[in-house]
């Protein structure tokens, strides 16, 4: 997969420095990844979900440091990219507002 882009997941992990480990070994696995579905998602990341969001797509949650923090992608299997949407603490995905943005 080509995940687009690390460099937001580097300003992430810049400000939260906990993350910086999880996100470099995420990193690595989605490149190498192959993905054809959130089931094979799954294999790698269990806690991994599919979100509906405001503009009726789905998003792909991912579970950062043992849930302190989130990440939201948009997985295109199709054409074997990852965007990065955004990345935040759990306290902030809690308040939904991401959904409205995307």
């Amino acid at each position: 997969m080509w995940v687009i882009s690390k460099k937001r997941l580097q300003e992430y992990w810049t400000k939260h420095p906990d993350t910086k480990g999880w996100l470099e070994n995420w990193y690595e696995a989605a490149c190498q990844a192959r993905w054809r579905s959130l089931k094979d998602v799954r294999k790698m990341f269990p806690h991994a979900d599919s979100v509906k969001v405001a503009s009726n797509k789905s998003a792909t949650v991912f579970n950062v440091c043992g849930n302190r923090h989130r990440m939201i992608t948009a997985v295109h299997y199709n054409t074997g990219k990852i965007f990065v949407m955004a990345i935040m603490t759990h306290s902030e995905y809690s308040k939904n507002k991401w959904k409205e943005a995307l």
